[in-house]
């Protein structure tokens, strides 16, 4: 299996910066050990002007025997012989794809300690590789290569024996891909797209290949027109675990759609009517609260349910009572936000021990939000349809069921006092719905029974005697931690 990637350049921005990128000295040859046999990096050319580095995946046959990743099929007449008799070590496939990600993985996380301006920068890039299978021809290789900005894709039919040309074409192509693109956004289009054109696996398809899907598709994947179909082919065409993907997908199409990264989702409008409300900002009186609501439930360790940027995050690691805190978003752009808002990258050990980001979808069950002592959702629930509200009661309270919950969401009745928002408008345009006080306790209320909690409700902001406070939140408390009576609440 052999890939190019090229570049060029001036003196003044070297080609040669292709080896800062890539974490890979072009004046070496280096040999990296894979499950399937050894991968080899190497640079044909390497100047100013012109740099091409080389990946060369030299594959054990043997090795793919022993762990059964032939291309026969258990019970077919051919299975024990197409063993031994497949393309797996000459045309580019979920093996390569595996191999670009391990050796070249600090380049796909669009990471460059020594050049950290390098990343952000578009190159001209060529990506070549010489035998590609192609089950769908080489239209399908168009279809799923051009939206992604390439300007010139080429394929070039493999005759099955040039020999004998009467025979035909072969199922591969030559692909040639050029155009101006950041190195990262190429490297996770192909290691996406390599095993998608090929419709095969290597290895066994797991729950966490939807997660490494929308990793790597993070920034192109939720927007390309063929998504359910690079989906499907990705995961094997596992039916639930494409559906997830598909929906998740979706969701984070929305959520890049309405511009969250730029703003806080609910800051549509201006949420300063007075003087007061302008020295301190509504989204901060909201962390404030949430912050007294979680040392009153003597939490310490929160998940931040649709963390978005990581404001709240932040403003929990400030407190060193909240030793394990956990943000959890279903777009990887508002958690790469919320990482460079943190400083993951520089925070020190014991620091960065008490965080972690996750890329998850909270209309779905995660074993990995089970056990905390509380769980935020700050001006989330709005943002879903109403039919899918009861699969996120479900995720939270019934399947991860943290101790304390904590739920805030905006008071349409306050609507009125702002100046800026036109008459029957809601605050965001990402908003499905905005409740009123008296449907927001009886959402809560109805929860709370079903699910075993008591609920206490706290005005955030100025409560207006009229139309109550800007924002409303419902403290949800397991029935097992309900103060008895007589003590504090």
């Amino acid at each position: 299996m052999f890939l190019t990637i090229s570049t060029t350049g001036t003196p003044e921005r070297p080609a040669t910066d292709l080896g800062f990128l890539l974490h890979k000295h072009p004046g070496k040859a280096q040999e990296f050990s894979t499950s399937h046999g050894t991968a080899h990096v190497f640079y044909p050319e390497a100047t100013a002007e012109r740099c091409t580095a080389a990946l060369l995946l030299e594959v054990d046959p043997v090795a793919l025997v022993r762990r059964g990743h032939g291309k026969g099929r258990g019970g077919a007449p051919d299975a024990a012989l197409a063993q031994y008799v497949n393309d797996r070590p000459y045309a580019a496939s979920s093996l390569l794809a595996v191999a670009l990600s391990g050796v070249f993985r600090s380049a796909l996380a669009g990471r460059c300690t020594a050049r950290p301006d390098l990343p952000e920068q578009p190159r001209p890039l060529r990506v070549e590789i010489p035998a590609l299978p192609a089950r769908g021809g080489a239209e399908l290789v168009h279809r799923l290569f051009g939206p992604l900005g390439w300007a010139s894709v080429r394929t070039e039919p493999v005759a099955l024996d040039e020999r004998f040309p009467e025979w035909g074409d072969s199922r591969y192509v030559r692909l040639v891909l050029e155009g101006e693109l950041k190195l990262d956004d190429a490297l996770r289009q192909l290691y996406v797209l390599l095993p998608v054109l090929d419709d095969a696996k290597h290895y066994w398809i797991a729950p966490d290949e939807v997660d490494k899907l929308l990793r790597a598709g993070d920034g192109w994947l939720a927007a390309h027109p063929e998504h359910a179909l690079i989906a499907a082919r990705y995961l094997a065409r596992h039916k639930r675990l494409t559906q997830n993907a598909i929906e998740r997908l979706e969701l984070a199409r929305l959520a890049e759609a309405d511009g969250s990264e730029a703003e806080e989702l609910d800051n549509a409008v201006d949420e300063s009517p007075d003087a007061e409300e302008r020295s301190v900002p509504l989204a901060v009186r909201r962390r404030e609260a949430v912050l007294a609501a979680l040392r009153t439930a003597g939490a310490a360790r929160v998940l931040d349910l649709g963390c978005g940027q990581g404001q709240l995050v932040q403003a929990l690691l400030k407190d060193v009572s909240f030793t394990e805190i956990v943000g959890v978003d279903v777009s990887m752009r508002a958690l790469a936000t919320a990482a460079r808002r943190l400083r993951l990258e520089r925070m020190g050990e014991r620091q960065s021990s008490r965080v972690t980001l996750l890329q998850g979808s909270l209309a779905y069950t995660d074993k990995r939000l089970a056990g905390y002592d509380a769980a935020v959702l700050s001006e989330v629930i709005e943002h879903l349809d109403l039919p899918r509200l009861p699969a996120l009661e479900y995720a939270v309270f019934g399947a991860a069921r943290p101790r304390t919950v904590l739920v805030t969401t905006p008071n349409v009745e306050y609507n009125v006092r702002w100046e800026s928002l036109p008459a029957g408008h809601v605050r965001h345009r990402d908003h499905r719905f905005e409740w009123t006080r008296e449907e927001f306790r009886a959402w809560a209320g109805q929860v709370a029974a079903k699910y075993g909690y008591t609920v206490a409700y706290v005005p955030v902001g100025d409560d207006d005697p009229e139309v109550g406070p800007p924002t409303q939140m419902a403290v949800f408390t397991t029935a097992t931690d309900t103060p008895k009576e007589g003590e504090a609440a």
